[in-house]
């Protein structure tokens, strides 16, 4: 069976303020806490939520 590669995302700035859509993205990715980190399965439509909020995620090791 193949090994499902996984990413490990942080929530790293405030929603406060920000755009109901950028809001639905990190409900969306399971954030719901500042400095909270959740691991994904790293997919094509993860990446891409990912990729319209680079500003308040980070990606860690």
């Amino acid at each position: 069976m193949q090994e499902r590669r996984t990413i490990r995302i942080k929530l790293v700035r405030s929603l406060i303020g920000r755009p109901e859509k950028h809001r639905q993205i990190v409900r969306g990715l399971g954030l719901r806490r500042l400095n909270q980190v959740v691991e994904r399965v790293d997919t094509p439509a993860i990446r891409g939520m990912i990729r319209k909020i680079p500003h308040l995620v980070q990606i860690v090791e």
